[in-house]
């Protein structure tokens, strides 16, 4: 949902307010999720702000790659993409080690520590280079629709999220399920994770060679493929395999997602064009 608005505020030059609102929501809400006792709590702090933050913040981090890539745009994005693939991980590891030792509250202000410290360095280094333009179209910009390659990708791209995630999600549970240590299983997740960073970075490469969508169609439909085969692997060496191949395949969907869109026009509505079609997709 912020994406909706975070698009077009980086259209009409609002990015670095963004940039610094939502990484001090981000930090704040970190360290009030060490507070939580309720449910509800949890909800504000870990649901709700956390999520405008982040939403807003990555809808700063896409469009500006844009302003400074154009030959190798794909690698650039992919590479920006690897970012969630650090925290995801990186953040399970010490997380999981970390509450046993030093307790959930503090466990939860180091990670808020880790995260202003890259929030810091976001905030210094990150400009954007072109000036803002203020386009027709209004804050979502609904004509974009009648465009048949704009309409056809967003649904493609809603279908596919529906199923994407299903693997990395529940992949910890069923290795349980079939009988394996849960102090193995946990780090499935993490696995899938480092598998679709190396997933990011390659298809980003590939994709500035053979084009966004010749890369980005194989590697969804194989990543399809290993969710199909994942509910039949048992065993610890099974599940590592299929927790790297599908992380490397649904790696480049999430990192070239946005390309083909920032293809379809110039950079003046970039923000709103790249930004707003991912939420169009989260919210449908």
């Amino acid at each position: 949902m912020p994406g909706l608005f975070a698009g077009r505020l980086f259209d009409i030059g609002f990015f670095h307010p963004m940039l610094m609102s939502a990484s001090c929501l981000l930090v704040i809400a970190t360290f009030l999720v060490a507070e939580c006792h309720e449910f509800w709590q949890f909800m504000l702090a870990q649901g709700l702000a956390t999520g405008i933050a982040c939403g807003f913040i990555f809808g700063g981090a896409l469009p500006v790659t844009s302003h400074w890539f154009k030959k190798k745009r794909s690698t650039a994005f992919g590479l920006i993409a690897t970012g969630s693939s650090y925290g995801g991980t990186v953040f399970p590891i010490i997380t999981r080690n970390l509450i046993p030792r030093v307790g959930f509250p503090w466990t939860m202000r180091i990670l808020g520590f880790i995260i202003l410290g890259h929030l810091i360095l976001a905030n210094l280094l990150v400009r954007r280079r072109l000036p803002p333009v203020n386009v027709a179209g209004g804050l979502l910009n609904l004509a974009a629709f009648k465009s048949p390659p704009y309409s056809l990708y967003v649904a493609n791209a809603t279908i596919a999220f529906l199923g994407m995630y299903a693997c990395l999600t529940f992949i910890d549970v069923s290795a349980v399920n079939a009988g394996i240590s849960p102090d193995f299983s946990f780090y499935l997740v993490s696995l899938g994770n480092a598998g679709s960073g190396c997933g990011r970075v390659l298809s980003g490469i590939l994709s500035d060679k053979a084009g966004s969508l010749n890369i980005l169609i194989p590697f969804s439909v194989l990543a399809a493929v290993f969710t199909v085969i994942w509910p039949w692997c048992t065993t610890k060496g099974s599940l590592i395999a299929i927790a790297l191949l599908y992380g490397i395949s649904s790696g480049a969907f999430v990192g070239l997602l946005a390309v083909p869109v920032a293809q379809l026009g110039g950079t003046g509505d970039i923000g709103r064009r790249t930004v707003c079609r991912a939420s169009y997709t989260f919210v449908i």
